[in-house]
């Protein structure tokens, strides 16, 4: 089993930054993907990006140029840089783990104001 947790969420103006992280524990293996999808009011669950434990990255269209996915494998944590947010990257935050199965962590807000 693999738990995570992210922390870093808040409120903050269009046009600030934010910083999210995920710290992974449990039965982590080395080869795997981690990732952060969102989820808004009314909205499906999307991914917002992905990094495998090579570092190749992914990027939904909508945050490419302004966020930036980062690991750090020997911590078992997963970031997202977040800058010149907008108020339609309001949403919920999820951590993602895969490695045979999706596992999720409890999801963390942000708010970004106009």
């Amino acid at each position: 089993q693999v738990q995570l947790v992210e922390s870093g969420g808040g409120l903050v103006q269009a046009g600030g930054s934010l910083r999210l992280s995920c710290a992974a524990s449990g039965s982590i293996f080395s080869i795997n993907i981690m990732g952060w999808y969102r989820q808004a009011p009314g909205k499906q669950r999307e991914l917002v990006a992905t990094i495998t434990s090579g570092e190749k990255t992914n990027y939904a269209d909508s945050v490419k140029g302004r966020f930036t996915i980062s690991r750090d494998n020997a911590k078992n944590t997963v970031y997202l840089q977040m800058n010149s947010l907008k108020p339609e990257d309001t949403a919920v935050y999820y951590c993602n783990y895969v490695w045979r199965q999706n596992y999720w962590g409890q999801g963390t807000q942000v708010t970004v104001s106009s």
